[in-house]
């Protein structure tokens, strides 16, 4: 049952499409098996208020969902953020091993409030067997999706059949595979973990990591990978929106042009499969807002990036106004958490002052 709202700011429901978890130090080396215990990696002990854990609510989910509360969040989609380099890892096996740790103790965390804390299972590639059959364990313990790495490993393109297994079990079984910042063998693998300055740093932020998310769509597309397989979703996470159209635009322009005399695998122009399965996250894109009274408005969701530094809580309202304050509320409604409920097959809950002002009573869990 869909329970629907009216009205701009406190009547609306907002739903984040990237959010993020916290994970404790210890958790892969206290979860992964006795054989790759002393190489799991060991996450940072943090204080409240340093680095990406600005809230408590990062690793302990009551905490969270008190927080989702004071900005008005009914519901999250969860990655990870430690985890996140460790898609660069050259050891598949151990690759492996972490990630089940991980989705483990995920999978607890989203037990708190199952119905708002929606989690997304760390999948590694390199076994694509065993890729399949860890999609099909987190499935059956509650989560909703994977990430994989959006940067492949340069022997495993996305165009290659290597992933064939695994795209026709994420069709068959409804888990749209999630392409996140920072994840894979990109620009960022001899980088991430030192403390990076100079010009050239931006040039990371903004050209490599677009280069990267475009690379990786343009490969899904344009080799035939949608058009073999219709009922697979991809989301684009924390990538932003606001230069796709134009990308799409330059792609139809000359897949049309050159069709004729050098034919690429596919049936249709590249932007329809984009609005037929490819989803895209934003939280900071004032272009976007221009762009979604034409174009987006069924593919793009909004999200906080709760808890790191760059996210939007507790005055997400605020940046929702700024920029999507001029586009009618259906438009906004489906930004803000029809799509993001639809992708993932959730449920749309009133948010707390609505739930209050009717007199609900009980758990969202």
């Amino acid at each position: 049952m869909v329970a629907t709202t009216s009205g701009r700011a406190n009547g609306e429901v907002l739903i984040s499409s990237d959010s993020h978890v916290m994970e404790p130090p210890n958790i892969l080396q206290e979860r992964v098996a006795a054989a790759y215990r002393d190489r799991a990696p060991l996450f940072p002990q943090l204080k409240v208020g340093e680095s990406f854990q600005t809230h408590p609510g990062g690793s302990d989910p009551g905490c969270r969902v008190k927080e989702m509360e004071t900005d008005g969040v009914s519901a999250e989609v969860l990655y990870p953020t430690y985890l996140l380099p460790h898609f660069a890892m050259d050891d598949g096996k151990l690759q492996e091993a972490c990630f089940r740790a991980y989705n483990d103790w995920l999978i607890e965390y989203c037990r708190v409030a199952p119905r708002r804390l929606i989690g997304i299972a760390a999948i590694s590639v390199y076994d694509i067997d065993g890729a399949v059959e860890e999609l099909e364990r987190c499935r059956k313990a509650g989560l909703k999706g994977s990430i994989i790495w959006q940067a492949p490993h340069p022997d495993l393109p996305f165009h290659s059949g290597h992933y064939d297994k695994f795209w026709a079990a994420s069709q068959e079984m409804g888990m749209p595979v999630n392409l996140h910042i920072l994840t894979g063998h990109g620009y960022h693998k001899e980088t991430v973990f030192k403390n990076k300055t100079g010009v050239e740093n931006y040039r990371g932020s903004v050209n490599l990591k677009l280069k990267e998310i475009t690379d990786a769509f343009f490969e899904l597309i344009f080799y035939g990978v949608l058009d073999r397989y219709p009922g697979l979703k991809f989301v684009s996470v924390e990538n932003e929106v606001g230069w796709m159209p134009f990308m799409l635009q330059q792609w139809d322009y000359y897949y049309r042009r050159f069709r004729g005399v050098n034919p690429p695998p596919i049936s249709k122009d590249p932007s329809e499969y984009f609005k037929s399965q490819i989803y895209a996250t934003f939280f900071r894109d004032t272009v976007a807002g221009h762009n979604f009274e034409w174009w987006g408005q069924d593919n793009c969701m909004w999200s906080n990036d709760y808890p790191h530094g760059n996210s939007t809580w507790p005055e997400s309202r605020k940046y929702i106004e700024r920029d999507l304050g001029h586009l009618s509320p259906e438009i906004r409604r489906k930004l803000l958490c029809a799509n993001v409920a639809r992708l993932y097959d959730m449920e749309i809950s009133q948010p707390a002052e609505r739930r209050q002002a009717a007199g609900a009573t009980g758990s969202l869990a």
